[in-house]
């Protein structure tokens, strides 16, 4: 049904439905105005032929006229003037004669026709043939009016009337528009293909170009449309190749960018491991022998020995880091006691004391323990160090995932730092350049989570602090990578 909704919506449809409105109000409009145009012609055709016919045959009647004329000379002038159109109009036609006082009729019909007084006012006035058409009773008539004159030049006070049927034409007039209406249908449904057709060839590249702009949105840069023509459709098909063209070298020098980068920082930090071991060793000495020098001596020794120790692991988060981005890393799934590991990892940095626990629920799982060692590690350590105690560690299980919470009572963290908590070398307190912290831990944490098919949000507790929820399956669908 959503399907159907849409075609009838598409553009398609519309372009069809637009097409035949068209098409039919054209129509429409040609056949209104054909038929006026017909209607017209028709009638005055039938006009011009009464008018003529009717004048002619009451001059041959009114020839041999005696004037003035009686009752009876009357009568008799309106049956031969009757007859005498009969003849050449098989409808024939009422004639009335008007003459003073005196009224002539060719039937008594004429009882039941309407000669205006307009129409007799302008015939006596004017002294010319003038007509009037009428309808009466649903039909309609041509209703004319002549006065008589002789050949003389002698004016008579007889007026003649003819009332003839316009039936026929009417008829005629009908059948043309019933003929024009039913051509109407052919034309709406010929106007309908020809609207198929116009929009299968507009929308063909329309598809195309909707196809392979889905495309390059999945990552399919090398995808193009072929340009036919030269409307606008091939326009926006060469836009669209152009557009892809340069987003293609754009990516792909980006790509070369962030690959030259990469191998920068993973070379970097390997050439600095081999100086860095052998300064972590010294340092270590000099800060074990610190007591024994003088103050200012144990103080800047037991300054470089911490300098370096955080070099080391920063050069550490990097190789670490560097490994991620290459697709090195590589799990190493055991069956681990959840429960235990946190603890061990917290015991080994000597934060049991300072952090509150609830392992009581077993809770057992396929996870690279020491990528899990790490990302407690980073998570408890911001705790501690950006947090306010107590800090919490809770792991719960609820059927396939598994979930370990950690929190603080701390301020919580401000919108802009809960967006970029995961950000590299990202620093809430950005006013200090120096931090214990390299700005690693938690893009580190990400990492080995989404590893393991899980992830890591961060949020603000309702009464304060913020939370870190590490979320895991009982069992990673990627197994070792």
């Amino acid at each position: 049904m959503r399907r159907l909704r849409r075609r009838t919506r598409g553009l398609r449809t519309r372009l069809v439905l637009t097409f035949a409105l068209v098409s039919l109000i054209s129509a429409v409009t040609a056949t209104a105005l054909a038929y006026r145009e017909a209607r017209s012609a028709v009638l005055e055709r039938a006009q011009d032929a009464i008018q003529t016919d009717f004048r002619n045959r009451v001059g041959e009647v009114a020839a041999d006229m005696v004037m003035p004329p009686g009752q009876s000379t009357l009568d008799r002038f309106t049956e031969d003037v009757s007859q005498r159109i009969s003849a050449a109009r098989p409808n024939g036609s009422l004639v009335v004669a008007h003459y003073r006082d005196l009224r002539a009729t060719s039937d008594t019909l004429a009882d039941r026709t309407r000669i205006t007084p307009e129409l007799r006012a302008t015939v006596r006035e004017t002294g010319r043939m003038s007509f009037q058409r009428v309808t009466w009773r649903g039909e309609a008539f041509l209703v004319v009016g002549t006065p008589v004159a002789f050949d003389d030049g002698r004016t008579s006070e007889l007026d003649v009337f003819t009332i003839a049927s316009l039936r026929n034409e009417e008829e005629d007039i009908s059948e043309l528009l019933a003929t024009v209406r039913a051509g109407l249908v052919p034309v709406v449904l010929l106007a309908a293909v020809l609207a198929l057709l116009a929009a299968a060839t507009v929308l063909r590249p329309v598809r195309e170009l909707s196809r392979a702009t889905r495309q390059l949105a999945a990552g399919d840069l090398s995808i193009r449309v072929a340009v036919k023509g030269r409307d606008e459709l091939a326009e926006l098909a060469d836009s669209f190749n152009h557009t892809a063209d340069s987003l293609q070298a754009s990516v792909a020098e980006l790509r070369d960018q962030e690959e030259r980068a990469r191998r920068f920082v993973a070379d970097v930090s390997h050439e600095l491991r081999t100086p860095l071991a052998a300064m972590t060793m010294m340092s270590t000495v000099l800060d074990e022998d610190a007591d024994q020098l003088p103050p200012d001596s144990a103080k800047a020794a037991r300054t470089v020995s911490a300098e370096t120790a955080q070099l080391s692991r920063l050069v550490q988060d990097l190789i670490e880091i560097s490994r991620f981005d290459a697709k090195a890393a590589r799990l190493n799934l055991t069956e681990t006691d959840l429960g235990e590991a946190i603890r061990s990892a917290l015991a080994r940095r000597g934060w049991t004391d300072e952090v509150r626990t609830d392992l009581s629920q077993a809770v057992q799982a396929s996870v690279d323990r020491r990528r899990i060692d790490v990302v407690v590690a980073n998570l408890v350590g911001n705790a501690l160090r950006h947090g306010a105690p107590p800090v919490d560690v809770v792991l719960r299980a609820t059927g396939d995932e598994i979930t370990v919470e950690v929190s603080d009572h701390g301020p919580g963290m401000s919108p802009d730092s809960l967006a970029r908590v995961f950000d590299r070398f990202y620093k809430s307190d950005t006013s200090r350049t120096r931090s214990e912290g390299s700005g690693l831990g938690t893009a580190i944490a990400l990492e080995n989570a989404r590893l393991h098919d899980g992830t890591i949000e961060a949020a603000n507790r309702p009464d304060g602090g913020a939370t870190f929820t590490l979320r895991l399956p009982r069992h990673p669908a990627r197994g070792a990578r």
